[in-house]
């Protein structure tokens, strides 16, 4: 009697006798299916989504679009105004005859408040700036979010380099601890000695572990600015990890900047607002006449021929009290307060400028010899102790020394790497455009 019941779908397994006496077992097995790599986004493809999906950047959008429909207010014309009146019904008989609108009066009247001193015009050309202010506010936004933006971008780039670094450090060592075995097993080296490399691995497993959740970390940062739920495996970014060695000169960074800040506009096109403020209040102090036109139907006149009459009138309010001379004031002190904020803006762009250049210039002086000498030193060390390692002319603190010293160049490269690209992300924000790519 069969003790195992067929089963639908088991794999069958097939056990086939080889040459040399070995079994092998071929299993009927799917083959795995693998999810797709992600396809790595470009800078300029993760700016343009970010652009275009952001919610905060989306948001801040309207408000210009706000202020651009309120342009349409500030240039309306006043409403003319038409009143119809009626008096003299009688409601007693005429001669014993119910005449009820024998005696009834009517009067038209239509009227118009003119507004003197371009008002309108003033009013329009206020509101123009403010839209203006609010673009120039909305592109200062969006530069400060494309430099988080960045520092995420440049987060993940710096977690992959280190990913990278721990991996192959980390198959550095298997050949290490490859070799070390073979010596183990012809009596070259101690079991102690050998143990201890065993032990540094252990630390190069948790920096790759260590580095991807940075890497992941990373990742999710950037996909809530680009307001994405992609998941996090199937997501990546690509671009170029390194440092551009040339640095122009400050003073052409800060004529840059005067030229490009968008805070900086926004400053003097407050100045510009307020100057329009201040005309507009004058204006408004101006008296607007009240132009009329009537005509009336009467029907008491004694002539029959004279029973419509038609008027123009018009109407001038008296400026006994200048009703208008506290905004005229507010508007001259809002002129005086505008052009400081102005120059405290114009300070802070050269200090903006200054701080950001130091900080890519001081990075540039200590990458330089980093990849010009310490580099290529502290690997030619390393083999070179490992050599002697190996062959019984170094120790093994010799040898765990120079592969620490090797660790260590490394690491401080790929972190002044993200520390200049940064610096540079952060050179582009304080002058208001990529000069830095």
């Amino acid at each position: 009697m069969n003790r195992f019941p067929l089963i639908s779908g088991v794999l069958f397994l097939l056990a086939v006798t080889s040459a040399s006496g070995q079994v092998q077992a071929l299993a009927q097995t799917p083959p795995a299916t693998s999810a797709a790599a992600p396809t790595p986004l470009s800078w300029q493809q993760v700016r343009d989504l970010f652009e275009k999906n952001n919610p905060t950047l989306q948001s801040d959008q309207s408000n210009v679009e706000e202020s651009k429909a309120e342009e349409i207010t500030a240039y309306l014309r006043p409403n003319p105004q038409l009143s119809l009146s009626s008096d003299g019904t009688q409601l007693a008989p005429y001669k014993g005859t119910w005449v009820p609108f024998l005696g009834t009066q009517a009067v038209t009247n239509f009227s118009y408040l003119h507004e003197r001193d371009h008002k309108r015009e003033l009013r329009l050309k206020s509101q123009q700036q403010a839209t203006e202010i609010a673009t120039s506010g909305h592109t200062d936004l969006d530069i400060n979010m494309i430099f988080s933006l960045r520092s995420a971008f440049i987060g993940i780039l710096q977690a992959k380099a280190t990913v990278q670094m721990a991996s192959d450090d980390l198959a550095y060592w298997d050949k290490v601890l490859e070799i070390s075995r073979t010596r183990l097993q012809a009596g070259d080296i101690a079991q102690i000695d050998y143990d201890q490399l065993e032990l540094q691995r252990v630390q190069y497993e948790s920096e790759i572990e260590s580095a991807e959740i940075n890497l992941r970390t990373s990742k999710i940062q950037l996909l809530t600015l680009l307001n994405s739920r992609t998941r996090v495996d199937q997501f990546d970014v690509d671009g170029l990890f390194d440092f551009t060695d040339q640095l122009d000169a400050l003073d052409s960074f800060r004529q840059t900047a005067l030229d490009n800040r968008p805070d900086l506009k926004a400053a003097v096109q407050s100045v510009d607002q307020a100057n329009t403020n201040y005309k507009l209040a004058v204006s408004n102090g101006s008296t607007d006449p009240t132009l009329s036109v009537w005509w009336s139907y009467n029907p008491s006149f004694n002539n029959p021929l004279d029973h419509n009459t038609l008027g123009v009138g018009i109407s001038i309010p008296l400026r006994v009290f200048d009703r208008n001379q506290g905004e005229k004031l507010r508007t001259k002190i809002d002129i005086d307060r505008n052009q400081q904020l102005l120059t405290a803006t114009q300070a802070q762009v050269y200090s903006d400028v200054d701080s950001a250049y130091a900080l890519v210039d001081g990075n540039l002086t200590l990458l330089r010899p980093y990849k010009a000498k310490y580099l290529d030193e502290a690997k030619r060390v390393r083999d070179t102790v490992e050599f002697s390692y190996e062959h019984g002319g170094a120790s093994l603190l010799d040898f765990l020394n120079a592969q620490s010293a090797y660790r260590g160049v490394q690491i401080a490269y790929v972190t002044l790497v993200g520390t200049y690209m940064t610096a540079a992300a952060q050179l582009n924000l304080a002058v208001g455009k990529d000069v830095i790519q």
